[in-house]
């Protein structure tokens, strides 16, 4: 007898009841990161090697984990490839997945993927669910639309002050155009509105004042009332340190008179230094006492600043006053050195005298300069008085490290580059312009790829004129430039192949990008928790850091195998910008150097919207290597540039007190 197929199939079901029915496939919805995940190991691999055709694989994944991971890759590899996929994910109904698709359209800065972007903002978000992808899909437009659409971001009015997601997407959003040369008046009314009104969340106050900061052709002369009183009012130095550069825009006395007031009542050094760059717009006289006053500071740093103003901004009837001052009081020598800098590029030629007793002053300082970075420092002061040039010359073969060395190229084009050249010179310019020249060459010709670096730059810069010398000798360039190691010197490579370029007039752009040449050890990622972190011993003392894995695996990694295999002990910090960053690292010691391989960015979405965040040096996508830096204060111009790998979570006063030249005595690392 048959059964009818139906009945037979309810006869099983009843037989065997409910629980043997197969269960519905369960709707996952939370994105999450586990470095144990086989799967997310798998993502990060494929990252790793930029296999996009692998990482899209994962964007119909059930799991918005992977989707989420495998879109974010795109931010870091910025692989156009992927832009028709992620649009798709824009949709995603899971928001984190949105977030990451729109951040990776933007971070590819192709203007094709705007309108995919403006298409997926939920207007009708009236539950809310989509803010943070709609703030997202803001601060995308920003890195990739055209100007046109920088006039409808800027006039949008209907957020409320408690709207602060979209809010802060709009800032940012402005922000990032600003960073591409992108400004507009509505715009700029629309970040002064929010930095000069505290019901606005601190956050985007915060975005506003670095766009003031940061942002070329803005006119803030009829706000500059309003905005001293926002800087006045204001206890948060983050929001003070761009400030003040804003109004530093203002070149009126009012302005001066404001920054002045700021500069005597701060405490926070990091915004006095802001104050006394933002000063340069003033005029000297306004601020000369001041200025003078500073160069005493018992902070390093402020001194310092305050004697590069001087530098920068000095005049020739104050000549005298700053050989004296460093003649006769015991200033730090990197306030020392500035003053004499600034003597010598200020003093009136026909005071030959004094000019002569300045720069035998120097010539003997640097002979007797107990520390490599004050020689480098005296060597560029030596570069303020032409007829130096002999006496470098005949100190360059004497030169035992890599930073004098490139210092020595660096201050030979400081000369070289002079506007005033021919009347330094008059009938000796042909002679002084070949024996520098010839330094240069010999340059090239012993590999030093510093120095190749600085004098590649260097020669696009120099006169017309000059130039045949090195058109004659471009063969023996390109010998030396074959001979760089890849992928190590590769930062030296574009630089000489730029420099190249322009020496034969053409416009073919043939520099390259390094190649994948350095897997991640996924066994040792596998052994590293998310409370991972390292001490750093220096010469100041001790800073503690907990490292990002999960935002950089690669990067947190290679710092681990550098720093057991004692790679960075005795390492100097060879680069000190006060209130910026602090950076080390290098095996060459003068920032030029790096081990025979490369590691790739690592660029998710992340923010240096604080003090104290490490990140990767960089030349470019994925040249990263050994170098690393930690910031003074918040560097949103950074995003989505410089890996992010890890942040100072003890010893911030440590990172303050650095000075160029200290060293890494030991790195520890806890897993």
């Amino acid at each position: 007898m048959k059964f009818n197929a139906l009945l037979f199939l309810f006869f099983i079901v009843t037989l065997l009841g409910p629980g043997c029915v197969p269960p519905e496939e369960v709707v996952l919805t939370e994105v999450t990161r586990d470095l144990k995940d086989s799967t997310l190991q798998q993502i990060i691999i494929w990252q790793d090697r930029d296999q996009a055709d692998s990482l899209l694989s994962f964007f119909s994944d059930r799991d918005p984990s992977y989707r989420y991971a495998a879109a974010m890759a795109f931010g870091s590899t910025k692989n156009i490839f992927g832009l028709d996929s992620l649009t798709k994910l824009l949709y995603d109904p899971i928001p984190e997945v949105r977030v990451a698709a729109a951040y990776a359209i933007g971070q590819m800065g192709d203007p094709r993927g705007a309108p995919f972007l403006m298409a997926a903002f939920e207007q009708t978000d009236t539950t809310g669910i989509f803010r943070s992808s709609n703030a997202a899909i803001l601060e995308a437009v920003g890195k990739c639309a055209p100007r046109e659409t920088l006039q409808l971001l800027s006039t949008i009015s209907t957020y409320k002050a408690t709207d602060t997601m979209l809010l802060t997407g709009q800032a940012w959003g402005i922000y990032r155009f600003a960073l591409r040369g992108l400004t507009i008046p509505e715009g700029t009314t629309r970040m002064l509105a929010f930095v000069n009104n505290s019901f606005y969340p601190e956050s985007v106050r915060i975005i506003a004042a670095n766009y003031l900061g940061r942002a070329n052709n803005i006119d803030l002369t009829t706000n500059l009332n309003a905005l001293g009183q926002t800087l006045f009012s204001s206890d948060n130095p983050f929001l003070k340190i761009p400030l003040v550069l804003g109004i530093g825009k203002v070149s009126t006395p009012e302005s001066t008179k404001i920054l002045l007031q700021q500069l005597n009542n701060e405490s926070d050094y990091r915004v006095r230094i802001n104050v006394i760059r933002a000063l340069n717009n003033s005029s000297y006289d306004s601020v000369k006492t001041e200025i003078l006053t500073l160069i005493n500071d018992p902070s390093v740093a402020l001194a310092e600043t305050a004697a590069q103003y001087l530098v920068d901004n000095g005049m020739a009837n104050d000549a005298t006053l700053y050989w004296k001052e460093a003649k006769e009081k015991n200033y730090p020598w990197q306030v020392s050195v500035k003053l004499y800098e600034a003597a010598n590029k200020y003093l009136p030629p026909y005071l030959s005298d004094f000019k002569g007793a300045i720069n035998a002053e120097l010539r003997r300082k640097f002979q007797n300069a107990p520390k490599e970075h004050e020689r480098v420092a005296i060597l560029k002061a030596l570069g303020e008085f032409g007829w130096n040039y002999l006496f470098l010359l005949q100190q360059g073969p004497g030169l035992t490290t890599e930073l004098e060395k490139s210092a020595m190229v660096e201050t030979l084009g400081k000369i070289l580059r002079n506007e005033n050249f021919d009347r330094v010179f008059q009938g000796s310019r042909r002679k002084a312009a070949r024996d520098m020249s010839n330094y240069l060459l010999n340059v090239f010709q012993e590999g030093n790829a510093g120095g190749m670096a600085i004098a590649a730059n260097v020669i696009q810069d120099i006169p017309a004129g000059f130039r045949q010398f090195f058109r004659d000798s471009i063969s023996i360039i390109q010998e030396a430039q074959k001979q760089l190691k890849l992928p190590g010197e590769i930062e030296t490579y574009n630089e000489v192949q730029k420099m190249v370029n322009d020496l034969m007039e053409t416009s073919v752009t043939s520099t390259i990008k390094p190649e994948y040449n350095h897997p991640i050890d996924m066994d040792l990622l596998s052994s590293v928790t998310t409370e991972a972190g390292a001490v750093i011993q220096t010469d100041k003392g001790k800073i503690r850091l907990t490292l990002f894995p999960l935002l950089a695996p690669g990067s947190v990694v290679n710092f681990i195998k550098l720093a057991e295999s004692d790679y960075y002990k005795g390492k100097t910090f060879q680069r000190v910008v006060p209130n910026f960053v602090i950076q080390g690292g290098c095996p060459r010691g003068d920032g030029y150097g790096s081990l025979d391989y490369s590691i790739r960015s690592e660029l998710p979405l992340a923010y240096y919207d604080d003090e104290g965040y490490v990140g990767m040096a960089s030349a470019g996508n994925h040249t990263e290597g050994t170098q690393f830096f930690i910031t003074h204060s918040p560097t949103p111009h950074l995003d989505g540039r410089y890996t992010i790998f890890g942040k100072v979570t003890e010893g911030m006063d440590v990172v303050h007190k650095m000075e160029v030249g200290d060293r890494i005595q030991s790195v520890s690392i806890r897993y």
